[in-house]
């Protein structure tokens, strides 16, 4: 099935943005690329592709402080009329390459999966690189966590009740996270949701070639990427490419991955791998979607199919009561 005509032209409109915005590669180039990025995004009727923020979602800043000393700026979703009452938490970890991106990308998914699910989110701006190099975003990503989970009360949150959730290199640091807690005995993490999840830094998969020239990510982009995060760095360690760790003892998992992306079949091999260790696993694939459909809801009409299935995932793995 191809992708339909409407979304090829938008395709093809984010490729003249994306030759404005360039291929960078130096820490300077990055920066000013992201930058170039979030104007785009906040222009006058950015909304109509992107989505509007759930009504019923209140939003503040806040920030974690980690035990070295480093501040890592938050973005908090909480549903409203919920001031005194104690909810389930989503800790959730943005995609961008581990170059790019911030916790306002995801503006729509986070609000209206907090405001329908009844729960916390709680989205980390997380360190990048180049400047910032693995491992440091999957260990301030694990910090966060923990600090989430130790500051319970005072975000008015069930540490017992605690999932995470990232998109494409977002996913990767939360099964990255998953593994971590695990293997260092806290925090007790209940499920992950992994969209469109980067699990492997160094082999190859047959989705990369079909969708190399891909809507929204290329092949090329993947070896980019990883090479800007790794910075040198050994890509085969389990943390980088959490498909390589043992996977016992991990919390359930909701995988989904999009037909049209190079990371489709990333999605589905950490799915055997999980299952293969015992893990219950729930993936979908989107025949429709492109990679970043999260972001996108506008243009991609299964993101928001996405969204109840994932809403539905935490709500059954949370205990969440509903009216």
């Amino acid at each position: 099935m191809g992708i339909p005509v409407r979304r090829t032209a938008l395709w093809r409109a984010i490729a003249v943005l994306d030759r404005v915005v360039g291929s960078p590669d130096t820490a300077r180039q990055v920066r000013a690329a992201s930058e170039r990025r979030a104007r785009l995004g906040a222009l006058p009727g950015a909304h109509l592709v992107t989505g509007r923020r759930h009504r019923d979602t209140r939003v503040v800043s806040s920030e974690a402080t980690l035990p070295d000393g480093t501040v890592l700026p938050l973005r908090v979703y909480r549903p409203r009329g919920t001031a005194g009452d104690v909810l389930p938490v989503v800790v959730h970890f943005h995609g961008g390459g581990w170059i790019g991106g911030d916790t306002h990308q995801s503006d729509w998914w986070c609000s209206s999966l907090s405001a329908r699910a009844g729960v916390v989110v709680v989205s980390v701006a997380y360190r990048l690189a180049p400047e910032h190099p693995f491992p440091v975003p999957v260990e301030d990503s694990y910090a966060a966590t923990a600090w989430v989970a130790a500051s319970a009360s005072d975000l008015g949150v069930d540490a017992g009740r605690l999932a995470v959730m990232g998109e494409s290199s977002g996913a990767n640091l939360a099964a990255a996270v998953c593994l971590m807690a695990r293997d260092r005995g806290a925090p007790q993490i209940v499920m992950q949701v992994l969209l469109y999840p980067s699990v492997e830094l160094v082999d190859r998969f047959a989705s990369e070639d079909e969708n190399a020239h891909g809507p929204g990510l290329r092949r090329a982009d993947l070896r980019r990427f990883s090479r800007l995060y790794l910075d040198g760095a050994d890509g085969t360690a389990p943390y980088a490419s959490p498909l390589r760790a043992t996977h016992d003892r991990l919390p359930r998992a909701l995988i989904q991955t999009a037909q049209h992306d190079p990371l489709r079949d990333q999605g589905a091999a950490y799915a055997r791998a999980l299952r293969a260790a015992g893990v219950e696993v729930r993936l979908t694939n989107y025949i429709d979607a492109v990679h970043g459909y999260v972001a996108i809801p506008g243009i991609v009409a299964s993101a928001r199919q996405a969204l109840a299935e994932a809403i539905a995932e935490l709500r059954d793995a949370l205990a969440v009561r509903t009216e």
